[in-house]
């Protein structure tokens, strides 16, 4: 302990073995040790004495549109990392689409990391794209350090990034596999979409008939079809229909190597509450009833389902019309994620460890950052400091994000986030913001 610069002591420190009471000592940096709670405190060191509030390691999230560059008025790095660090997550793996240029090349990889260099609070890391014609880019995108690849099997939305078809999906998993890469999919199926009753406007039951649970488990069947001849590694993104979780448990009892995510929204929000017209609401996948959210909770204890992610989606007010066939697809969640997935856990009987262990440890996991994700020595000193029994009431006013369009307006959640660190240094406390302090990540060799 005699080189510790910082130490941060609580009462509730929640650590791979469990909570406990524990004194975390940093230098450099880096955790050097997790000690008993009343372990002296080196000559020199800093204390941070956090009470009762619970020290957790920052959170990972590995599903963001960030939008920068190209559509920055829809979001940016500086914004985006911002309402990330105000919500307790200290790194975040970026999409390839919707900025512009998408991150489907080398090249435009580079523009995306000069773009984020000096505007990031938090660290950042980054997606690259599969598209119909850029296998060639795929490895030299790897190399790069990208940590794996994102392909979606129906549209996009935006025309720069189209989907894959079946040949097109095996061509891509192919070339990721050889290389012993990540492909994250958008999983559903565009014919099960097109056969889908479209009538548009403002009822959402008219727009969640129009994403039927069948598309989701008809592209899931085809994707884990393709692990399977390929012995590739695959990941399920923003999983929402609970149909799919039987083929799941299927795969995996086989030895497919999938792995699946599932977003606050779809654990929080329910299609019966759904006001009409509401498109704050809409993404796709879509919100789903209540006895399938439940079902999706059953597949996080058991861990079928497993982590717990953003999706962050963001757009300009405008783009979200009373129309739920027009208006933009995508619910923003970065700073709210943490309390809004704890109200509804700790409601359901579940700890704070549990929703660590979704949004944290396999999160971090899932892309190899073997310094993020857990309070323990050697790792990076990110944390979080949560007051999980105290609540506050949703104002978009208060958002981090560009455009404070939001589903959980006026919602009471539990879980205050304190303060938030990053390798020992606050980036966020009782809502003032320090300057930029992230690092650009590559994915580890």
């Amino acid at each position: 302990m005699s080189d510790a610069e910082l130490v941060l002591r609580s009462t509730r420190v929640i650590t791979p073995e469990g909570t406990r009471a524990a004194t975390v000592t940093v230098s450099a940096g880096t955790i050097t040790a997790v000690l008993p709670y009343d372990a002296g405190i080196p000559a020199g060191a800093r204390l941070e004495d956090l009470g009762d509030h619970v020290l957790l390691p920052g959170l990972v999230d590995t599903h963001v549109h960030v939008n920068d560059p190209g559509r920055t008025e829809w979001e940016g790095f500086w914004t985006a990392t911002r309402a990330a660090a105000a919500g307790g997550i200290t790194t975040l793996i970026d999409m390839p689409l919707n900025s512009l240029p998408p991150t489907t090349t080398v090249e435009n990889l580079r523009v995306k990391r000069a773009v984020a260099a000096d505007k990031a609070h938090i660290d950042v890391g980054f997606w690259g794209g599969a598209l119909p014609a850029n296998v060639k880019d795929l490895r030299p995108l790897h190399d790069a350090g990208v940590f794996g690849f994102k392909a979606f099997l129906s549209p996009s939305g935006v025309d720069e990034f189209p989907h894959l078809d079946q040949e097109q999906l095996a061509q891509s998993l192919a070339e990721i596999s050889g290389f012993g890469g990540l492909l994250i999919v958008h999983a559903e199926d565009p014919h099960h979409l097109a056969a889908a009753p479209q009538q548009g406007g403002p009822r959402y039951a008219d727009f969640l008939a129009s994403r039927p649970r069948d598309a989701e488990d008809t592209a899931i069947a085809n994707l884990i079809a393709h692990a399977r001849r390929l012995n590739a590694r695959v990941h399920v993104l923003h999983l929402s229909s609970s149909d799919a979780l039987p083929l799941i448990r299927a795969a995996r009892a086989e030895g497919v190597r999938i792995t699946v995510e599932t977003c606050p929204h779809y654990l929080t929000l329910i299609a019966e509450e759904v006001p009409d017209g509401a498109s704050e609401f809409k993404c796709c996948p879509p919100i789903r009833e209540a006895a399938n959210q439940d079902l999706l909770w059953e597949a996080l204890a058991d861990g079928t389902i497993d982590c717990v992610v953003t999706d962050h989606s963001p757009s300009t007010a405008d783009l979200k019309t009373a129309d739920f066939a027009t208006a933009w697809g995508g619910i923003s969640g970065l700073q709210l994620s943490l309390s809004a997935v704890w109200t509804e856990a700790r409601a359901r009987g579940h700890r704070l460890e549990d929703v660590v262990r979704w949004m944290s440890a396999r999160t971090a996991a899932l892309v190899g950052l073997d310094r993020k994700g857990a309070i323990e020595a050697g790792r990076d000193a990110d944390f979080a400091v949560l007051a999980p029994d105290e609540t506050f009431t949703v104002d978009p006013a208060g958002l981090q994000h560009r455009n404070r369009v939001t589903a959980y307006a006026g919602k009471t959640l539990y879980g205050v986030v304190k303060s938030t660190w990053l390798r020992g240094e606050p980036i966020v406390r009782d809502g003032e913001f320090t300057e930029p302090k992230g690092t650009l990540l590559a994915r580890p060799q």
